[in-house]
């Protein structure tokens, strides 16, 4: 059995002779939305309509909202809010001393411009604008605002719209167990467990059917670090559901579908899904592995991207589907969804990957955007998550570590064996992290690292936060050790380095300077895919999310002597002594 050795991670700080630029602003950051005050004009109106969504089913629905304005202006925007009723009372004061409450204390969940359809919007005052909306658990209303994102004025409220069951359980997400022939099923409803019995119903296509229970965690807003999470970006959850799937038979495919027992005795359901089971360890076949960083979420229907914040989302969200066929599983090491502390986006995010993570294992590593936080415990002491501090990300997805709030585990899938590391907690020579699983290449402790790495023979390592791709020569203490570029043949005898954080969100401009040990970079969104063809050979490459072509690959060919093979500092000392 030979096995490819793969380390993937999350990097916040990377020093790989690049430059990350912190662009961009989360976009409903920029609605100053508790100093909103309220003229509601007697001649401005909004509609939305159908006031009824999902009569057949759908959990994503398109909606068309006309508005009218007697005193229009270029600034003016329409905000979409879920739950619908706006209530003061929950509010906390803007103004401490004067126990001023605002009108509005949540944050949309999208905004557009009012001017977005018609450009004669500014003179006539009547335009429509059409938004695409997902089942979230609560009704929705839309209010049309003028004074801007800055300074709102509430002009008009909309009626109330919904879906027929906001309820339901959507957007399954799939994931490896903690061991190979486990699968994960997890999703998200609005029922708790004193209104219904969540449970999977699954089998082998054509075969009987079992029920396996499931698991229900939620998070609370005093869960929340700090604001915005906390404040205006708080938005319910609902609840999360995980069910184990276990003593799956190799290379099967199995149907399943989420289903929530009510106590009168019914039965809600999802849609039917399915999903094949992993290889069994070591197992000499076709296995196809899909990696990036930084994929963030992005609004098919235009709004909240007038930041151009993270423009390569869907590029890199449609080729996967697009070629999902030809995909076995995914990791998507950090920076997930850049919400930022704006909780109504994790929805948004697992609705965006539902095709994806829905048949394939949706594996996930921690980004400084999903924990890091002051004084909560991340080793970076910065505000990137927002107020998150990491609870949303390890509640809404499963990732098979020994503790949840403790983001490093390993996994292995066929021939792979994935090493997947937390930068957001120590892993420095001596923590807690680098003794269990190892680490990553980081000035601060890079050359303890590098002896690791090379005593596990690991091939590639990943990294993302840089949003960009480039790839190095393979590296061990700081220097090329082969000279292959494009075929390594037997032991590679070092790591190569792959930045592949370039899957959406904007992208980061190199340095002037060109290292020695950069092969390729592009400036540019994509992606890697790893194809083990069979037992000795493997197959490396960078894809574009633009049009899915190849721009930079490698092939990896070894036999078993070549695992048992020592390499720099790699084996044992030995001794001649019988």
């Amino acid at each position: 059995m030979v096995w490819f050795w793969v380390l993937v991670l999350f990097t916040a700080n990377l020093k790989l002779g690049l430059t990350h630029i912190h662009g961009g602003e989360q976009p409903l950051a920029k609605i100053n939305i508790l100093q909103t005050t309220v003229a509601l004009h007697e001649s401005a109106s909004i509609s939305a309509e159908p006031v009824l969504l999902g009569l057949k089913g759908e959990d994503t629905e398109w909606i068309t909202v006309n508005f009218v304005n007697p005193k229009p202006s270029l600034d003016d925007w329409v905000g979409v809010f879920s739950p619908a009723k706006f209530d003061p009372s929950a509010c906390p004061p803007v103004n401490e001393r004067k126990k001023q409450l605002p009108y509005i204390c949540s944050a949309p969940i999208k905004y557009k411009y009012a001017n977005e359809s018609s450009s004669y919007y500014e003179k006539t005052g009547t335009a429509s604008l059409r938004f695409q909306l997902i089942n979230q658990r609560a009704d929705f209303s839309f209010a049309l605002f003028s004074g801007g994102l800055s300074d709102p004025i509430l002009v008009a409220i909309s009626n109330p719209i919904s879906f027929t069951n906001p309820k339901a359980p959507l957007y399954p997400r799939l994931a490896q167990g903690k061991s190979w022939s486990e699968m994960t099923v997890t999703w998200t409803s609005g029922y708790d467990i004193d209104e219904a019995v969540p449970f999977v119903e699954w089998g082998r296509k054509g075969d009987l059917q079992v029920r396996s229970p499931a698991g229900t965690l939620t998070f609370k807003q005093n869960s929340m670090c700090g604001s915005p999470a906390s404040t205006v970006g708080w938005r319910d959850p609902g609840f999360i559901h995980t069910s184990f799937l276990k003593d799956l038979w190799p290379n099967f495919i199995y149907m399943y579908r989420m289903g929530h027992l009510l106590y009168n005795g019914s039965v809600v359901w999802s849609k039917t899904y399915s999903f094949k089971s992993s290889p069994y360890p070591g197992q000499n076949s076709l296995q196809r592995v899909v990696v990036f960083g930084d994929m963030g979420k992005a609004e098919r229907d235009g709004s909240n991207e007038y930041s151009d914040y993270q423009p390569g989302s869907l590029n890199t969200t449609d080729q996967l589907i697009r070629d999902l066929d030809n995909i076995d599983i995914v990791f998507h090491i950090g920076d997930l969804t850049y919400s930022n502390g704006y909780i109504s986006q994790w929805d948004q995010f697992t609705a965006q990957v539902e095709p994806i993570a829905s048949t394939v294992p949706y594996m996930i590593a921690s980004g400084n955007h999903e924990r890091d936080w002051p004084n909560s415990g991340s080793f970076y002491d910065t505000p990137d998550s927002g107020g998150e501090c990491g609870v949303p990300a390890e509640t809404m997805f499963y990732y098979p570590a020994e503790n949840k709030a403790k983001f490093w585990y390993s996994t292995d899938y066929g021939l792979f064996h994935f090493c997947i590391a937390d930068s957001e907690h120590d892993w420095r020579e001596g923590s807690e992290q680098y003794s269990q699983e190892g680490a990553y290449e980081e000035p601060m402790g890079r050359d303890g690292l590098q002896k690791l790495w090379q005593k596990y023979k690991v091939d590639i390592a990943f990294y993302g936060h840089v949003h960009n791709y480039e790839r190095s020569c393979p590296i061990y203490q700081n220097q090329c050790v082969n000279k292959e570029k494009n075929h390594y043949s037997g032991t590679v005898n070092g790591t190569i380095h792959v930045v592949v954080g370039g899957a959406g969100s904007h992208l980061s401009k190199f340095s002037q300077l060109i290292p020695y040990w950069s092969i390729y970079r592009d400036y540019d969104f994509g992606f890697v895919k790893l194809t083990a063809f069979n037992q000795s050979s493997l197959l490396f490459e960078y894809k574009k999310s633009r049009d899915g072509k190849v721009y930079d690959s490698f092939t990896i060919s070894r036999d078993y002597k070549d695992v048992l093979a020592c390499v720099h500092d790699g084996c044992e000392p030995t001794t001649l002594a019988s």
